[in-house]
């Protein structure tokens, strides 16, 4: 009789435990290429330098060169109530995004909540240099 307490418990548990998890966002192919000589990445010439590029991700994508000189992307789709799929907005200095939905901000480095009410970062992507291309993928 316990042995089968016991299996019915484990079930329970199993399937209360697997619910959607709210705040996800979800995985969408990302495939990115552009010239860094393009004019429209004029702004990543140099550290702290932002731009947002529209068409990919869930809500288009942000590109940032760290104060390290490395490029990072992430997606424009705020972690907050990531169903809205709100589109940060890029603040000045260059250094955050803004949740305009929520108020919420993200710092550009590493993409980390800096302002309530976010409390996960935003969705980073994979940023190469080939050649002269800057490429973002996931």
């Amino acid at each position: 009789m316990m042995k089968y307490l016991y299996s019915a418990l484990f079930v329970l548990v199993l399937f209360t435990g697997c619910g959607k998890d709210e705040g996800y966002i979800p995985e969408v192919g990302v495939s990115f290429s552009m010239p860094t000589s393009d004019p429209r990445l004029s702004r990543l010439s140099s550290p702290g330098g932002a731009v947002i590029i529209n068409g990919y991700g869930i809500a288009g994508l942000v590109l940032y060169r760290r104060t390290d000189n490395r490029y990072v992307a992430f997606d424009r789709c705020s972690s907050v109530n990531p169903e809205q799929k709100c589109a940060v907005n890029l603040d000045d200095p260059t250094i955050t995004v803004t949740d305009p939905c929520s108020g919420a901000k993200f710092l550009l480095e590493d993409g980390s909540p800096v302002k309530a009410p976010a409390v996960r970062g935003l969705k980073q992507y994979t940023v190469a240099i080939s050649g002269q291309n800057l490429q973002v993928t996931n």
